[in-house]
């Protein structure tokens, strides 16, 4: 097959893209840093992109949570994605593999299966919801289309620098301040089951299917935390900040972002997101017939090897 994937130079869509092409499919890649770059809020480039294609892949997003205005989100994820749909009408195809967000449920939100009322609490989410809305009317409206919709929590793995990558830089350079008790869950997604689960859907049956994905069992932040410094030959210290002093701090940096225009490593969104419980079911997707190939320690170990073996080979030496 001919395959379109949206963000394909990104974090995921990398792996995805190896992974298809290892099963023997032709990929084309739709995103802002390839040799001829698209921009998937333009309509018609992304309508000529797509061309020839059998399927798309849609996972370009914006997602950060210090992107500014915030407008760019709706810009991003939601017109973005009724561009896609107006590709895939042009050009004929009739299968759309979707990345949403577990952020569509919103923080503290219990342990949300695919059945729960999404209640996002931020413009990520919300424009993320927004997508889902605009392609469960593209999957209703044509008879035999196909659309799945994955909404993972927070993924990580080698070549990721996002909230984990941080974490675990911040612990790495001794700058790392725990906030709260850690006891709250985290549910969390190694980026090679992801593309695995990605590359299972291409073959999913008519109509639409929603799935969470996470890679079980959950664990704590403690026993994450345990984890990473253990992976690091690091001694884990004992204080954490009470979660009111933090999230003070994290409030006063969002209004230095705003006024300086740059983007600091605290901010009152990362620290609510940091101390919520953050978990969902994901039993949909193991009964559809997908086994992951990696636990979540494999996936913080195979991280910590390949982004700061460096500086553990310095300690040691």
């Amino acid at each position: 097959m001919r395959i379109a994937i949206t963000g394909g130079a990104g974090f995921i869509g990398k792996r995805l893209a190896d992974a298809l092409q290892q099963d023997g499919h032709q990929v084309v890649s739709i995103d802002l840093s390839e040799e001829t770059p698209v921009d998937i809020t333009d309509r018609q480039a992304v309508i000529n992109a797509v061309s020839g294609c059998d399927a798309i892949y849609h996972l370009a997003a914006a997602h950060r949570d210090d992107i500014f205005p915030r407008s760019i989100y709706y810009d991003v994820n939601g017109k973005g994605t009724k561009n896609v749909i107006d590709a895939a009408e042009a050009n004929g195809i009739d299968r759309i593999i979707f990345t949403s967000s577990f952020a569509v449920y919103g923080l503290n939100s219990g342990t949300p299966d695919e059945d729960s009322a999404p209640h996002p609490f931020n413009d990520y989410g919300k424009s993320k919801l927004e997508a889902e809305t605009h392609l469960k009317l593209w999957a209703e409206k044509g008879e035999g289309r196909s659309l799945a919709i994955i909404r993972p929590v927070v993924v990580f793995g080698e070549g990721n620098r996002g909230n984990v990558y941080t974490l675990i830089n911040q612990i790495a350079s001794g700058k790392f301040l725990k906030i709260g008790s850690g006891k709250n869950k985290k549910s969390m997604a190694y980026v090679g089951n992801v593309a695995d689960f990605l590359k299972f859907c291409l073959n999913g049956p008519e109509g639409m299917q929603l799935f969470n994905y996470a890679d079980k069992p959950d664990l704590d932040v403690n026993e994450m935390l345990e984890i990473i410094y253990k992976g690091l030959d690091k001694e884990q210290p004992s204080f954490s900040l009470p979660y009111g002093i933090g999230l003070g701090a994290g409030y006063a940096f969002d209004g230095l972002a705003r006024v300086t225009g740059k983007n600091f490593p605290i901010s009152s969104v990362r620290i609510q997101k940091f101390c919520a419980d953050t978990t969902c079911s994901a039993e949909r997707c193991r009964q559809a017939g997908f086994e992951p190939r990696y636990s979540l320690e494999d996936g913080l170990k195979n991280m910590i090897d390949h982004e700061f073996a460096g500086r553990k080979k310095a300690k040691a030496a």
